[in-house]
């Protein structure tokens, strides 16, 4: 596993978290994402030499630690620009609304992780890696 490349590929979803507390509406968010999953997909086609689902995943995974961490700071922030997600308070901990995300953003972290995943190994199937020349 590529640690530093997963970190590094995760702070796409730092800067996506900082974006949509207020510049990024929950419209055209997704779009966002599906950009940068496939950037991160070719970027570990390209870096990595196995395991491009799990460099995937754990992208996502780390995506979903910078979003919860940076969303449950500027908690009213984001809640004043995304009224449709501020509409969705009848959840679990409807009294706790930050509970709610670490309830329900790990779940989505998964789900991206997968989908995340997916896009890796379909773009290893079809990036050619230039081989590493050996040294003489």
């Amino acid at each position: 596993m590529n640690n530093k490349l997963i970190f590094l590929l995760s702070l796409f979803g730092l800067a996506m978290a900082l974006a949509t507390i207020s510049a990024i509406s929950s419209r055209v968010e997704p779009f966002f994402w599906l950009v940068i999953f496939i950037i991160c997909a070719w970027i570990i086609a390209r870096n990595c030499t196995g395991n491009y689902f799990m460099h995937g995943f754990w992208v996502a995974i780390l995506n979903c630690i910078w979003i919860l961490i940076v969303h449950t700071i500027w908690y009213r922030t984001y809640m004043v620009n995304h009224p449709d997600l501020a509409k969705m308070a009848t959840w679990p901990f409807a009294h706790h609304p930050r509970r709610d995300m670490y309830v329900i953003g790990p779940i989505i972290g998964v789900i991206s992780g997968i989908i995340q995943g997916l896009f890796a190994w379909v773009a290893s199937q079809l990036v050619r890696r230039t081989p590493i020349p050996k040294a003489v």
